[in-house]
């Protein structure tokens, strides 16, 4: 049996007990190197429009990002770089968030994680991963679409920081899929289409794409309402 990160009841808001982290740590080779994040969409850094999206759905949210935090001061977050090192990709990111949350925000219990490449997160996407780690008793939430799960949009609890270290630095685990396959997970699916909300800018082209879909987009980017019934993406009456 995996171990018991704490109980599972959900925090009573989206935000009780949940940080964030923005996983800004990578090299974005696809795009030609540097931050993927600071690139230009719709006149605003893709990372304004990550942080608009999801900073209401915690209680604190922190950038991970490697090299001068200085490229970032405009954004008023602050900057950790990996616990990790040698770019050991996202995972390395998480645990950043999870010890950084273990240590600065008290009674901090869940961190979620968020790409900062993808400009149309659902707004209720914490919420969502909160209640349905609740409901099927699993350690970790996932985020899903078309079919798809995205390891890398998820809910870990805070007390599972310790084994994720001692995975990475005595087991060399670098996968997230193969971290997670030792926990349950549960997961929260959302529409693929017309916009998917997990849709992320990977090479040059696809800010173009990303320009065209924000015509299409809602609040809630492509996921379901309260109702369980998708929002009319296509901007009719």
């Amino acid at each position: 049996m995996p171990p018991d990160p704490g109980p599972n009841g959900a925090a009573t808001g989206a935000a009780d007990g949940v940080a964030g982290v923005l996983l800004a740590g990578g090299r974005a080779t696809r795009m030609g190197g540097g931050d993927k994040s600071l690139h230009s969409l719709a006149g605003r850094p893709i990372l304004a429009h990550v942080i608009e999206r999801v900073r209401p759905q915690v209680s604190v949210l922190l950038l991970n990002a490697n090299g001068d935090p200085a490229r970032f001061q405009g954004f008023g977050l602050p900057v950790e770089g990996d616990v990790i090192e040698d770019f050991a990709g996202p995972l390395a990111g998480i645990l950043t968030g999870l010890e950084w949350a273990g240590a600065h925000v008290p009674g901090c219990r869940w961190v979620a994680s968020f790409p900062t490449d993808a400009p149309f997160l659902p707004r209720d996407l914490v919420r969502r991963m909160v209640a349905s780690v609740g409901a099927e008793d699993a350690h970790i939430g996932c985020a899903a679409s078309g079919g798809r799960t995205h390891p890398v949009v998820g809910l870990w609890p805070v007390g599972l920081a310790g084994d994720l270290r001692r995975a990475m630095t005595e087991d060399g685990v670098r996968k997230i899929d193969r971290w997670t396959a030792g926990y349950r997970v549960a997961y929260v699916e959302y529409a693929a289409a017309p916009v998917d909300p997990f849709f992320n800018v990977n090479r040059p082209g696809d800010l173009e794409r990303a320009e065209r879909l924000l015509g299409a987009d809602t609040p809630a980017a492509g996921g379901q309402g309260a109702d369980g019934r998708r929002p009319d993406l296509t901007g009719a009456a």
